[in-house]
């Protein structure tokens, strides 16, 4: 609803009472308008993320730029799919337990994820360095993760127990930021088959940077190794 521009009072006006008719009048239309409004409101900020210039594959810190201890390769499309997947605990194709737990899926026909992966052969431990495009704000995914905090995961006739604790303190670095721990524990198998993950999410622009050590049975995530990707892909992302 428009709203007419009023004249301003001038000397010699009768005074407010003179406008009392149209402002009642006005009061009841907008209440009118106000009760006739359906829907549900949508920030601005939820559809004006800046786009990032480059490829994501661009973009992606080079196996060169890894800790020593974690010798790594560029993922091929196809791989980099099935790796992101699985850093969440849940992978592609899984059922969920809450179903409003189950993570966003790639927009079709966007850009593939780029990874990178590096292999510590000795610790049986991993680091992987993940950019991808979103549009979704960190805190909507901090929110999500706050509610989602014990869930159920069943994939190809196997299930899994995936637990994700939010941490206190976030990296810097990033326009928004969140760093958690999370533990695979899958229903059947050995001790030495549950997997323990700390990670690092940032976004910044439409660019979203997630960097993981995964271990297996009793060792410890690299979270120092975690902090120094995250700090490299980080600045490699905001120097484009």
């Amino acid at each position: 609803m428009n709203v007419a521009r009023t004249t301003p009072i001038r000397a010699g006006d009768p005074g407010p009472r003179r406008w009392w008719p149209v402002l009642a009048a006005l009061s009841f239309a907008l209440t009118g308008c106000a009760q006739s409004v359906s829907g549900t409101p949508v920030a601005e900020s939820a559809v004006s993320v800046r786009r990032i210039e480059g490829s994501l594959a661009e973009l992606l810190p080079e196996p060169s730029r890894f800790p020593a201890r974690y010798p790594a390769v560029v993922l091929p499309p196809q791989a980099a799919a099935a790796a992101a997947g699985d850093l969440d605990g849940v992978g592609a194709g899984a059922t969920v337990s809450p179903a409003k737990c189950t993570p966003a899926e790639p927009e079709p026909g966007g850009e593939p994820a780029a990874v990178a992966v590096g292999t510590d052969d000795v610790s049986r431990a991993t680091l992987t360095v993940e950019l991808s495009r979103s549009a979704e704000p960190v805190a909507a995914l901090r929110d999500r993760l706050g509610e989602c905090g014990l869930i159920q995961v069943r994939r190809a006739g196997a299930a899994s127990t995936v637990t994700t604790a939010l941490d206190r303190v976030s990296p810097a670095g990033t326009d928004d930021a969140i760093a958690l721990r999370r533990t695979v524990v899958p229903e059947i198998g050995g001790a030495g088959l549950t997997q323990t993950m700390q990670t690092s999410i940032g976004q910044i622009g439409d660019v979203r940077i997630t960097v993981t050590s995964m271990t297996f049975g009793a060792g410890q995530p690299d979270t120092a190794a975690v902090d120094e990707m995250f700090a490299t892909t980080a600045a490699a992302v905001r120097g484009s």
